[in-house]
């Protein structure tokens, strides 16, 4: 594992988790968290072992509780601008990244960490992830693209009321509207401790905390499941198809499909195409 102060890289083989290590302050990203996550994933861009990136927060208590408004609250436009810029330069960066991330969200994803888990290409969430863009109930709008990935992932009426109202929406709302693709609970109570008794509240604490380790770990199984699903695949027909999709989003379709006849032509330059096709063909000869 490689780490440094806020930011975990533990490599998995052919994928990467990287962990916002900030647990004291819900994951919130600071001036030193974006600079050594825009410095982690440009590790993980450029190690051509690595296949499918995973991101999540350290804890099992919040993926990113966004912006660091102990941070903010005192700075003036220009810092904020700068502030911003950092941010948003970071995020654009995992999302042109040609290699698939998915968002582990556990727990809490607001404002900066909704953006977060909005550039990556899949996301999971814990059935306790709670996720919005709170900005205006502390006197902002979004400012790391909440207003632009928004609206191009659940439409510009959902995303008015969710940016509007400032509210939180559970990880079954999300999955409802499109916001995340998967909600992963525990399910059965088989492996979680008996009840603690009435009144108890340490016992309660302790029940608590034990159920939301148990869901941490059954989300990074469900995220690393997928990850491996979509890594046993051609790594280059994978990226193209990221890219094309990325730029298909922003264009007219004639141009997107015209962009598609050349990705999918460049594939067959691919090492491994005609390996996979022949193997393909010979397993239905078998």
């Amino acid at each position: 594992m490689s780490s440094m102060k806020y930011i975990q890289l533990e490599p998995q083989g052919e994928i990467a988790i990287i962990r916002i290590n900030r647990p004291e302050a819900l994951n919130a990203m600071n001036v030193d968290v974006i600079s050594e996550l825009s410095h982690i994933v440009d590790l993980v861009g450029n190690d051509d072992a690595i296949k499918v990136v995973i991101i999540t927060g350290a804890g099992e208590r919040s993926f990113c509780a966004g912006a660091d408004i102990a941070y903010m609250v005192n700075i003036d436009p220009i810092q904020a601008e700068r502030y911003a810029s950092s941010a948003q330069s970071v995020l654009n960066k995992i999302e042109k990244l040609e290699k698939p991330v998915i968002a582990a969200i556990n727990g809490f994803a607001l404002g900066g960490g909704c953006e977060l888990a909005m550039v990556c290409d899949i996301r999971i969430a814990s059935s306790n992830a709670k996720i919005g863009q709170p900005e205006v109930t502390i006197g902002i709008p979004p400012g790391w693209g909440g207003t632009q990935r928004l609206v191009r992932i659940v439409g510009p009426a959902k995303a008015k009321e969710l940016i509007f109202t400032g509210k939180m929406i559970t990880a079954e709302e999300a999955a409802a509207i499109g916001l995340v693709n998967k909600v992963v609970s525990t399910g059965t109570d088989d492996n979680l401790p008996p009840e603690a008794p009435k009144g108890d509240t340490a016992k309660e604490k302790e029940r608590a905390a034990e159920i939301a380790k148990i869901l941490n770990r059954k989300l990074m199984d469900e995220c690393i499941s997928l990850a491996k699903e979509i890594a046993k695949n051609s790594f280059g027909a994978v990226r193209t198809s990221k890219m094309l999709i990325n730029r298909g989003i922003e264009t007219d379709i004639e141009t997107g499909l015209r962009l598609e006849i050349y990705g999918w032509a460049l594939c067959f330059a691919n090492e491994d195409r005609k390996r996979m096709m022949s193997a393909f063909l010979n397993k239905g000869k078998k």
